[in-house]
Order: C-alpha cells, then structure tokens, then sequence
C-alpha cells in the first residue's frame, strides 16, 4: 500500500513540475509576426500600444522612436541578449560583450539608475511596458541633458548606444558603422510614423468598440 501510495505521489510531482513547464514556456512573449510594420505589431499586440501610448503621455516622446530603436535593438525579443566575447583567437566564449538584456537591452548600471529615479523597483527588462518606459525616459534625459530633440530618431540612438557622455565628446565620429545604423534607425522610425498615421484610429478604439466593428 505504501509502495503506491509512494508511487502516485512522484507521479504527481512529476506532472505538477511537467505543467509548471509547460505554463512557463506558454508565458514567453514571442516577438511580432512581421517587425516591418508598427500596426501589424499593435493589431497583433494590443497591449503593447496601451504600453507605447501610456509612455508617450508620460514623457512626451513620440513611440515611433523608441519602437524602431527597439527594433534595431532586440528586434523585440524579451531575452535578447549581446553578442558573446571570446578570446584566445577568437575560440573560446568568454562571457557577453556587455551586460545589456531584454527588449531595451538596457545595461545593468543605467536600469539600476532608471529604477532608482522612477520608484519603479519591480521594473522587468522582460517586460516589453517596463522596457519602453525606460526608453521613454531615457529619451526624455537625452533631451534634457543634451538638448536633442525627442523625435531626432536618428540622434536619440547615436545618444542610447554611446551614454550622454559619450555622444558630448561624438565619440560616434570613430565609429562609420554606427552612424549608418543610427540613420537606419531614423529611416525605420519615418516609415513608423507613417505607418502609424493610417491604423492608429483603429488602433485608439476600446475593446468595447472593436466589437462592433
């Protein structure tokens, strides 16, 4: 009796820890069907424009610019993670490039700084509301710490990939590679905004009102 009794409760465990798996995989966010398009992601991602909206209102930055810096960035994976570094000629994996992560690929020292000055403690680089409100309020910073304007799409990633500090001594001068992906950002980000101008409409209805239309 106790031998089945044993038995059924390690049948259990297994199955509670095979459902526990299967609920953790089935949370993944996956990443957007077609990354091309910001209304294909938001008619796909509805929560992601209630996330891209609430931060425009918050920090007065446009979303079509942190949208194609995302995109450029993690091309809107939640565990996008740097390149690895390697070394004795290039054989052997040695750690990451740099400690970025997630949607923003954030640095661990600048999402310590965000959460600090935000209160927002609990703040998740794999969560796709927490990462674009970073965005926000770095943009916001770059604007007020280097006077670059928030729909300078083109600036503004020249600003995110260098620091502040970086971008006042145009260290991005050295580096050619840089400035023709900061202008991709920017093409990435008109294309966007004009994407944007024919589904946001349909985009700003509530639920409620999807149901009728």
């Amino acid at each position: 009796m106790f031998r089945t009794l044993y038995k059924n409760l390690s049948f259990g465990r297994v199955s509670l820890l095979l459902l526990s798996v299967f609920w953790l995989c089935s949370c993944t966010t996956t990443p957007p069907k077609n990354i091309s398009n910001i209304c294909e992601i938001f008619l796909e991602k509805r929560d992601w424009f209630d996330a891209a909206e609430d931060m425009s209102a918050k920090w007065g930055v446009p979303m079509h610019v942190p949208m194609a810096m995302m995109y450029q960035e993690s091309s809107f994976r939640a565990d996008a993670l740097p390149p690895k570094d390697y070394v004795f000629f290039g054989l052997i994996p040695w750690g990451r490039v740099s400690s970025a992560y997630g949607y923003s690929q954030a640095k661990t020292p600048t999402w310590a700084d965000y959460r600090r000055e935000t209160g927002n403690g609990w703040a998740d680089r794999e969560d796709f509301e927490d990462a674009m409100d970073f965005m926000g309020w770095f943009i916001d910073k770059t604007h007020k710490i280097n006077r670059v304007s928030k729909w300078d799409a083109e600036a503004q990633y020249l600003n995110y990939h260098e620091g502040w500090g970086g971008y006042k001594r145009k260290s991005y001068h050295k580096k050619r590679w840089l400035q023709k992906v900061a202008k991709i950002v920017k093409a990435r980000s008109l294309r966007y905004a004009t994407q944007l101008k024919g589904c946001r409409e349909e985009l700003e209805k509530g639920w409620f009102m999807r149901l009728f239309t």
